[in-house]
């Protein structure tokens, strides 16, 4: 059984009734359009910046006078209905939208004389080739500045989403999806923004040939998500979510043998929602559960497992058969992250019109998994896209290594012909994941992170528009390196190089980000501190944290675009000069912890030389750790390694006897990074007396060094 992904779509012989029809629909007109301004403050405020679709990160802004204008060329006339500017601090007071069919005879939509900066949303009516904003008066001393200028109206070529009877059709390895009677091949993506924010995405979506999105859940907050799909003849595969879910990760452990009041809450909720939006013109079928087959393991093992795995099933097709009931014109899925779920789904599920698998790195495995199971219903991938952490080798630090930006976007290119090449069985994919999220996951998988679109974000367009024509893409990097990779000293500097080229010849803006996922579970992406050395060489500073981080390399093209690379890097306690007297050496404690985690932790293991291990205390104040150094010695430096488990307050204590103690130095501001203590002694005993621990565990150490 291999643990593949796959998003199986199967609708069954159904008799629809014709949803409404939605509304003609609006369309973003104006990003990455021709763009002109009267003046800009530089080449990094240009006129692109406010119609590339970033709406935090690029901007144009005009000279400090009052007389500014931004305009866009649209290409040929539209029928307009709509602009949202998206103000920097520095906003228009007074303002004119106009609109031209020339570029030269203008004619005014809408003037504000009260502007308060912000997002000023302006119904519009009237068409043109050219939009402008004319300011008449700034706010303040600045002048004017637009994160994003947009232009809403009619293209002339937008279509209602199909509308009637979504079923599957044909025979065994024969299937199509139609949507009343007209073959529909899913070109999706996975939905990450909010949902109320879709009607400012959806467009974007459309523009890369998107024609279906996908989400987990279902209820009271779908409604905006529906309706701007809608309105950009999109459709929507409306997921409800069933416990464990999200496969290797378990989302709490539901009993399904004998849990009947969990069963019917859900399946009430379910019904609900099924009747609230079964004749919503962007539904397009129900997706039941993600990934909880192969979940389950993480809940229950042996013959309980499979036990649970047949009675999730079985109550699968319970759903199923109830959403038929009240939905008879539209398909039921449900999704697993493993081919060998779907065993479970044909004996225990056979109301399912079809099945769905998330799959990434293995997606291209499905088709022969189908073949050697013996299955008889289609399928479509609801997820799918790069290699993930789980499928990719470790590197010299022995974390997942990730791929490079051309390898995901290849990774996109393959996987989609993968899906088009199981003609007549896979019926289409939701490719993961139209996300913005700039963290560790985010990164990984996000075709547009903070907004920024990438590789992969062109690698889909073109994989559902077959061309990319025309667009500026990000820019490139390669041969990333980090030195030292394996042992950079916390608080020092060590080198990061990356060759970084635009195709476009575009300005490029270099970054460099941390993270800690792998160091201490922080996902965040956090400003590094580093200095520019020419020619894609930089100084970074490393963390104090011990452990492995991810470094990332950012490049922006003030376009919209952005290229990014990542390796990691090790950091270690930075070298001390001088012998460590204390390495080996007898060494005690007033409490160790005996067994918790990854102990027993003695306090010899603080003076081992080894920082992957360390002692640790009882969860109590006081304590203390104390090494016999054999003889009297001078001391000169003493470098703490402290575990997530720190000092806050602590004294290091000297003695020639062991008896009699004098301090030589106190602190009370610790904050569990290396300490590197300067002290001038010499004595046989010293002692760490911890006063005040740092966190609600006790103290523990992975070194306790003292160095002469």
């Amino acid at each position: 059984m291999s643990l593949v992904t796959l998003g199986a779509l199967l609708a069954s012989s159904l008799t629809l009734s014709l949803a409404p029809r939605a509304q003609a629909a609006e369309t973003l007109l104006s990003q990455g359009r021709t763009a002109t301004a009267s003046s800009t403050e530089g080449d990094a405020y240009r006129a692109a910046a406010a119609f590339d679709g970033n709406l935090t990160g690029t901007r144009w802004a005009s000279q400090w006078t009052d007389a500014q204008w931004i305009q866009v060329d649209l290409g040929a006339s539209k029928d307009l209905s709509r602009t949202v500017l998206t103000w920097e601090g520095a906003y228009g007071r007074s303002y004119e939208i106009q609109a031209s069919d020339n570029g030269t005879d203008w004619r005014t939509l809408k003037t504000v004389t009260a502007g308060d900066g912000g997002t000023d949303d302006l119904a519009v009516s009237g068409s043109g080739r050219y939009v402008r904003m004319q300011g008449l008066a700034r706010s303040g001393g600045y002048g004017y500045s637009l994160w994003e200028f947009q232009v809403y109206g009619n293209d002339g070529g937008t279509t209602p989403p199909p509308a009637g009877a979504v079923r599957v059709t044909g025979s065994q390895g024969n299937w199509q999806l139609t949507v009343g009677g007209q073959p529909y091949t899913v070109k999706g993506l996975t939905w990450g923004p909010a949902m109320a924010d879709a009607p400012r995405y959806m467009p974007d979506l459309k523009s890369m040939g998107v024609n279906t999105v996908r989400t987990w859940g279902t209820d009271a907050s779908s409604k905006p998500l529906l309706d701007a799909a809608a309105a950009q003849g999109l459709k929507v595969v409306n997921g409800f979510w069933l416990q464990p879910g999200g496969g290797p990760g378990s989302g709490g452990c539901v009993d399904y043998v004998t849990d009947t009041t969990y069963k019917n809450t859900m399946l009430t909720e379910f019904a609900k929602w099924v009747d609230t939006y079964k004749s919503h013109p962007a539904t397009l079928m129900w997706n039941v559960g993600n990934e909880s087959v192969l979940g389950l393991q993480n809940c229950y093992g042996g013959a309980e497992l499979e036990a649970q795995r047949n009675a999730y099933t079985t109550f699968v097709n319970d759903v199923a058969k109830k959403i038929h009931t009240i939905d008879p014109d539209h398909p039921v899925t449900s999704t697993d992250a493993w081919t060998g779920a779907w065993p479970y789904y044909k004996r225990n599920a056979p109301d399912l019109d079809l099945y769905s698998m998330n799959s990434y790195g293995n997606l291209c495995k499905v088709r022969q998994d189908w073949t050697d199971g013996g299955y008889d219903k289609p399928y479509v991938i609801t997820e799918g896209g790069p290699a993930g952490e789980w499928e990719v080798p470790n590197d010299v630090n022995g974390i997942p290594d990730e791929p490079t930006d051309v390898q995901k976007a290849d990774g996109y290119t393959t996987g989609w012909g993968c899906v088009t090449g199981h003609r007549g069985v896979a019926l289409g994919a939701t490719l993961f994941h139209y996300g913005l999220e700039h963290d560790f996951g985010g990164v990984w998988f996000n075709l547009l992170p903070d907004g920024l679109k990438r590789l992969s974000y062109y690698a889909v367009k073109k994989a559902y528009t077959g061309s990319t024509t025309g667009d500026n893409t990000p820019p490139v990097i390669t041969n990333m390196t980090v030195s030292p990779a394996s042992a950079a000293p916390a608080g020092r500097e060590f080198t990061v190089r990356a060759d970084i080229r635009d195709p476009d010849g575009d300005p490029i803006t270099p970054k460099i980000y941390l993270s800690g996922n792998y160091a201490n579970g922080d996902k965040r992406l956090i400003d590094a501190q580093y200095r520019s050395l020419g020619n894609g060489t930089f100084a970074v500073t490393a963390p104090e944290k011990l452990g492995v981080w991810k470094v990332y390399v950012q490049a922006e093209d003030g376009r919209g675009n952005a290229g990014i690379e990542t390796k990691s890097v090790k950091v270690v306690a930075p070298p001390v000069t001088g012998t460590n007297i204390a390495l080996n050496r007898p060494t005690t404690a007033s409490s160790a912890q005996a067994s918790y985690g990854d102990c027993p932790c003695p306090a010899a293991n603080a003076t081992d030389g080894n920082t992957s291990t360390r002692w640790a205390s009882d969860w109590s104040d006081p304590q203390w750790i104390q090494v016999d150094l054999g003889s009297a010695k001078p001391i000169r430096t003493l470098q703490l390694v402290w575990d997530p488990a720190y000092a806050k307050s602590y004294e290091v204590r000297v003695s020639d006897d062991g008896n009699a103690w004098r301090t030589v130095h106190t602190t009370t501001t610790g904050n569990g990074d290396i300490d590197t203590v300067e002290t001038a002694a010499t004595a046989r005993y010293v002692k760490l007396q911890l006063t005040a621990r740092g966190t609600g565990w006790g103290y523990s150490l992975h070194e306790f060094g003292v160095y002469g």
